[in-house]
């Protein structure tokens, strides 16, 4: 008897997994997570951490503001909120309010990121940045001025923590203090450049970098580090940061350029260096800058007479004669003709000698250079024997011309700036695409990622009469771009005396890298990789 005809097993239905779905999707998908959980998926499998890792090489700037009366809670919302998305930080960088203890948001801060990724926490004038709360643009200037009822409009707020956390594709990031000795307080600036050169080189082939962020303790006279920055780097080096704070700083890449025990920092320099030894398949990091001024000459060119210096309060005592004119100038005679320049005594202004400098200036054992530098000294009084002017460094001989600030001059140079960005989105082709490798994978195009402002504390509300103006520039050409800053008492940034005086050539030869009420802005920029990869 035949036996029955046995039917064919049924085909197993294979499980449907969530790799089914497409690497673009997962792409999608994984953008989503905080940064910790996408780390955590990457350990799940090597198609998971191929998606992963070329999601974490794309350009990534992310800063968050907290005005959280709590140092604790300020600390965990702005740090919950940059991590908010997928993010392989390089660099910390942090700023808070004076109530609060920087030794302790310091602490706080550095404890939640790697042991290697440099962090710098500094004490700053003000921050600005988007709120981890609301998602707002938030301006804030903390009140510690002597003068309540003038500064009634800044609120009696005090505390604040501003966070940005960066990754830069193609660069390879360093920290290197600038020490000065513990007995005469001299700065090693010579070992600060060599230690630069020597890091960038290492790094990149180059002995100048893409790039220094660089932050001043309010004590150290930064303009003479600027000084030897600029002449010892190539101009292409993008030199930017806060000249007059107190900061903190932590990272493994640190370097001791003095080795000498003895010794404190000063400043410490962020070093940005091209990676040579960069994977396959990554772009470049590009760094631009732009300077809104905010003082305006008036009256003649003087020329220094009779200097003196007191170090005890770091001032100078000078009299001057104006060119073609002879005899010498009290200092209350030159204010009077200022002052009558301006409409009369009752108009009294923020004002400023700016000091043209011809001086040698070397590295180490190298052949000195002239170099003609242009420094901005804060005008304190006057008398029948002498102008008083904050810091050191005049010598008879040297010109100078006095500066007012200026809330228009200042404006119409924001409207100038944000002019330069539209042509700077045209030129980067900012219309964010998507186009296609030889491999057949989306790769998204993003030429600007983000911008960070270094802003002087005289600026701000109270010298436009409205907020938000110094950001506009930025925040309206490039909208939903990462965006923050801090406000200053010396803004870094490299430039030339043609930036405050375009009626002559030669000023572009005087160069000017600490400003007064100014607005630096370094906008970041990223080249996508070449088709091959």
């Amino acid at each position: 008897m035949d036996k029955p005809r046995q039917k064919p097993p049924a085909t197993a239905l294979s499980p449907a997994t969530i790799d089914m779905i497409g690497e673009d999707l997962l792409f999608n998908v994984f953008s989503k997570l905080p940064a910790v959980e996408c780390a955590a998926a990457a350990c799940v499998s090597r198609s998971w951490n191929a998606t992963i890792t070329r999601l974490l090489s794309l350009p990534k700037l992310s800063s968050a503001v907290s005005l959280d009366p709590s140092l604790q809670v300020a600390v965990n919302d702005v740090i919950d909120k940059v991590l908010a998305c997928p993010i392989r930080p390089q660099f910390v960088i942090a700023s808070i309010g004076p109530a609060f203890d920087l030794d302790e948001a310091h602490r706080l801060i550095a404890g939640r990121f790697g042991s290697q990724i440099p962090v710098i926490t500094s004490i700053s004038q003000g921050i600005f940045g988007q709120n981890a709360t609301t998602s707002e643009f938030e301006e804030v200037q903390w009140d510690t001025f002597d003068d309540d009822e003038a500064h009634a409009d800044l609120g009696n707020e005090i505390h604040g923590a501003l966070l940005t956390v960066g990754f830069l594709p193609g660069l390879a990031i360093d920290l290197i203090p600038l020490s000065k000795t513990r007995g005469n307080q001299v700065l090693m600036i010579d070992d600060l450049v060599f230690s630069v050169r020597e890091r960038s080189s290492s790094r990149s082939g180059s002995a100048s970098p893409v790039g220094i962020l660089l932050f001043s303790d309010e004590e150290t006279d930064i303009k003479l580090v600027l000084e030897k920055f600029d002449y010892a780097f190539s101009t292409e080096t993008v030199i930017v940061g806060d000249g007059g704070s107190q900061f903190l700083y932590r990272g493994e890449t640190a370097i001791n350029p003095s080795n000498n025990e003895a010794a404190s920092s000063a400043a410490v320099a962020l070093l940005f260096s091209r990676d040579r030894g960069k994977p396959p398949g990554v772009g470049e990091t590009q760094f631009h800058v732009m300077l809104s001024t905010g003082i305006s000459s008036i009256g003649p060119t003087y020329k220094a007479v009779s200097v003196r210096e007191r170090s005890s309060d770091y001032s100078t005592w000078l009299t001057a004669k104006r060119e073609a004119v002879h005899g010498s100038l009290d200092g209350q005679t030159i204010l009077d003709q200022i002052y009558d320049e301006l409409g009369g005594h009752n108009v009294c202004p923020v004002l400023y000698v700016g000091v043209t400098k011809r001086r040698k200036c070397s590295i180490g054992q190298e052949k000195p250079s002239w170099i003609s530098t242009h420094e901005f000294h804060e005008v304190l009084r006057g008398d029948e024997e002498y102008l008083y002017v904050h810091g050191v460094g005049i010598r008879s001989g040297d010109s100078f011309r006095f500066y007012h600030a200026s809330s228009d001059l200042a404006r119409a140079s924001c409207n100038t700036v944000a002019n330069n960005f539209r042509h700077l989105k045209q030129l980067l082709n900012y219309e964010r695409d998507v186009h296609t490798n030889s491999n057949g994978v989306a790769m998204h195009k993003m030429p600007v990622f983000g911008g960070i402002m270094f802003a002087c504390c005289g600026r701000g509300k109270l010298f436009f009469g409205e907020p938000n103006v110094d950001g506009s520039p930025f925040l309206e050409n490039f909208p939903g771009v990462t965006f923050s800053g801090t406000y200053c008492t010396g803004e870094i940034a490299r430039a030339d005396l043609s930036s405050y005086e375009q009626d002559s050539q030669e000023h572009s030869s005087i160069r000017c890298n600490l400003h007064v009420f100014s607005n630096i802005y370094l906008v970041m920029s990223y080249i996508p990789p070449s088709p091959q990869y």
